[in-house]
């Protein structure tokens, strides 16, 4: 009887330690589960030949390709020590062509194999040599007789039919031996234990989990790959849906204080003198978030919108019904500058309602206070007080919120701003410090689509704000070329004079800073790119256009590792109209509100993702006069990083935008923190394409979470949710 592995087996005693290294070194495969649910990318038909015209995109990738051999050379050069020998093949899909070359003693084998007319696999990384795309000593399989098989005839014809899977693979272990490592697995796919629920499969026409795992990875057919595709995107999602229902269920268990405005109080006093009318959207939204806040059960909502919607006012409104109602409310901010400026508008807003206690202030006002890292040992001991004693209503700060040393008086709900900059670990220290659990409020930078939403903050309720106020004026966006069209550049630091001189200001955004710090990372990384360059750095361009095109404009810089008192200064500086044009990173990137500034230029505009573009153009245009966003990149045309700019600037829609950024990103490890990610637990779901099954996914789990939370009847279920969540997981989801 032969051996047949235990899924949860370690791969070494069923392909041995060498191989088994391999898989796990650069590959994270551990077990025969792990192997069995890395599925193959495509399938290859054995008559069919991979088109060869699309390698362009993928230059320095490893890539598996399936050819005919047009022709070979060998040649023999003078060089090194007494010359060597150099095998240059050709391979055609019938319309491209593709050399690949092998040099010295690596040339006599592939002489033999690689016959004009013969087929084979060939996987190596794409390079360009001479203009041309090649293959440097790739690795190949041949293909045509099948060498393992002597049942004459039959077996040759089913062979040729076969799909061949082409599995993502590294250079240390092409496709082919990845799948002779799956064939080693596969007789123990037959204890594979299944998550979904049988009345759920069986409604929803699903093949059993044994059936989808030999069909994914040996079809006979391309109906077998569909039927398997459809029910591995169920088990993904159904199994992510019913973590994150079991996390909202837990959470509508915990208690919390009700937090209900008082009428005449703070609120209402700030309602009162606001100079504006909230838009539809703004009220909808805070109904729902003082709906939540009116419960005994902690609120966990989520807040998202468009760039410049008006979130800080809704956030604000809910921090001021808590404080009206007895408690206190915090505002995480992911970076000092956002604190600083979010503290700035929030006491400029207030006005007088912000200076509870002081000699001046209104009599139904409290006080705000800022606490971060930076600040000097007086105003930090001064801001505690406040805390503990429950002087201050509002505190807005960084990550300095969440150390042991901060107490606070009766904490009712935490604002946190930027999601994605702050691990949920700080989510949750700052959520241990309320007597009982706070109300929490998230807010996104720039929107998300909904079944993202429903995947990575799935444990939360989503709150949309999708009108902009009133008197914000348009952003149009065009892209500069400034390798082919260096005028253009020329050109787009004119608009920058012209909009200063009538009244305006400017933002120039690079991709480094440039003081030493930063330079060998990003020299060594624009060396791997085959870039000649390291991206352009603040601190040059700073000095390059206060010497030239922008010469008499007072020009400042603003970075990440400047002196905090510095940073705050600066922007000081800039928000009273002192500084006309602001040459910064992406620190400016959230929350910074400059009116008065309409233009912004991106230098290596192709260096940053879409919504980070979208993102840093919401800078511009929050006042009455137009924004204007300039994207400056040297890539040429065809270049999918041209691409991705033509979009930014071919549309205002966030929403939109940050479909095209995920597609593009990979769908990143919804789970862990990382913001994309090569590896990601979602093998098979997109999370775009594949909203509807999201979307049945999550009202399934719901359901069998509200009928049998610990899900003590099912079995395989809990065991690929353990599987799932494997503690590092688990606690990420635990501290949501």
């Amino acid at each position: 009887m032969e051996h047949v592995p235990a899924l949860d087996e370690d791969l070494k005693k069923t392909l041995g330690p060498a191989t088994a290294k391999v898989l796990a070194e650069h590959l994270g495969l551990h077990t025969a589960l792990d192997l069995l649910h890395h599925y193959p990318r495509r399938y290859a038909e054995r008559g069919e030949l991979t088109s060869l015209a699309d390698l362009g995109d993928q230059l320095d990738e490893h890539v598996t390709v399936v050819a005919q051999v047009a022709d070979a050379r060998l040649l023999t050069y003078q060089g090194g020590r007494g010359g060597g020998k150099r095998l240059e093949v050709t391979i055609t899909d019938g319309s491209g062509r593709l050399q690949l070359v092998f040099f010295g003693s690596g040339v006599h084998k592939p002489h033999k194999d690689l016959l004009p007319g013969s087929r084979a696999m060939f996987a190596g990384k794409v390079s360009r040599f001479n203009h041309k795309l090649q293959l440097a000593h790739p690795a190949y399989e041949p293909l045509g007789k099948d060498t393992d098989d002597t049942g004459g005839a039959d077996a040759a014809a089913a062979f040729a039919g076969r799909l061949i899977p082409i599995y993502p693979a590294c250079k240390q272990m092409e496709s082919w031996k990845i799948a002779k490592c799956v064939d080693a697995v596969l007789p123990g796919v037959r204890e594979a234990v299944d998550p979904l629920p049988a009345a759920l499969r069986e409604g929803r026409g699903l093949v059993p989990l044994t059936e989808a795992l030999l069909k994914v990875h040996r079809p006979t057919t391309k109906a077998d790959v569909e039927d398997a595709r459809q029910r591995l995107k169920w088990d993904e999602a159904f199994v992510l849906q019913v973590a994150l229902a079991r996390r909202r269920h837990a959470d509508s268990q915990l208690p919390a204080v009700p937090r209900r405005p008082r009428p005449g109080g703070l609120l209402d006093a700030f309602d009162a003198k606001l100079p504006f009318t909230l838009t539809e959207g703004q009220r909808t939204v805070s109904k729902e978030i003082f709906d939540d806040l009116a419960t005994d059960h902690p609120m966990h909502r989520l807040l998202q919108g468009e760039v410049g919607s008006g979130k800080t006012m809704v956030a604000l409104r809910a921090m001021l019904a808590v404080v009206d109602a007895g408690g206190q409310a915090a505002m995480l901010a992911p970076t000092e500058v956002l604190a600083q400026q979010h503290h700035r508008s929030i006491t400029e807003m207030m006005g007088e309602l912000a200076e509870g206690g002081l000699l001046g202030g209104s009599d139904e006002g409290t006080k705000v206070t800022l606490l971060t890292g930076s600040m000097g040992v007086p105003a930090r001991r001064r801001a505690l007080l406040d805390l503990v004693t429950g002087e201050a209503g509002i505190v807005i700060g960084t990550h300095a919120l969440i150390e042991d040393k901060v107490q606070f008086h009766d904490l009712g709900l935490v604002v946190v701003d930027e999601q994605h900059r702050f691990g949920v670990e700080q989510r949750d220290a700052l959520r241990s410090k309320g007597k009982q659990p706070p109300h929490l409020l998230v807010m996104t930078a720039t929107p998300i689509p909904r079944t993202v939403a429903m995947t990575v903050f799935g444990d939360l309720e989503t709150s949309v704000l999708d009108q902009l106020p009133a008197g914000r004026s348009p952003i149009a966006t065009h892209v500069v070329p400034a390798k082919d069209k260096p005028h253009f550049l020329a050109r787009a630091w004119e608009r920058v004079r012209e909009e200063v001189e009538n009244g305006h200001q400017a933002y120039v955004v690079c991709p480094r800073i440039g003081d030493g710090e930063d330079e060998p990372k990003k020299k060594k990384a624009a060396e791997e790119d085959g870039d000649k360059r390291p991206p352009l750095a603040v601190l040059e361009i700073a000095d390059q256009i206060a010497r030239g095109p922008l010469a008499g404009l007072s020009v400042e810089v603003l970075h990440g590792r400047m002196d905090p008192a510095d940073k705050d200064a600066v922007m000081r500086r800039f928000a009273a109209g002192e500084v006309k044009v602001l040459v910064a990173t992406t620190v400016i990137e959230v929350g910074v509100n400059v009116p008065n500034s309409t233009v912004m230029v991106i230098m290596d505009a192709d260096r940053f993702g879409v919504s980070q573009l979208h993102q840093l153009r919401g800078r511009v245009g929050r006042g009455s006069a137009p924004g204007l966003c300039l994207l400056v990149s040297e890539m040429h045309e065809a270049s999918p990083a041209r691409a991705r700019l033509a979009a930014v600037a071919a549309t205002l829609d966030g929403f939109e935008l940050s479909r095209i950024d995920l597609e593009q990103r990979r769908e990143g490890d919804v789970l862990g923190q990382a913001q994309s990610g090569v590896r990601s637990s979602l093998r098979m779901l997109a999370v775009i394409e594949d909203e509807e099954v999201i979307a049945q996914a999550r009202e399934e789990a719901t359901r069998v979470v509200a009928e049998d939370p610990e899900l003590e009847h099912l079995p395989g279920l809990r065991t690929a949710l353990d599987a799932l969540l494997d503690t590092e997981r688990e606690q990420y989801l635990e501290k949501g």
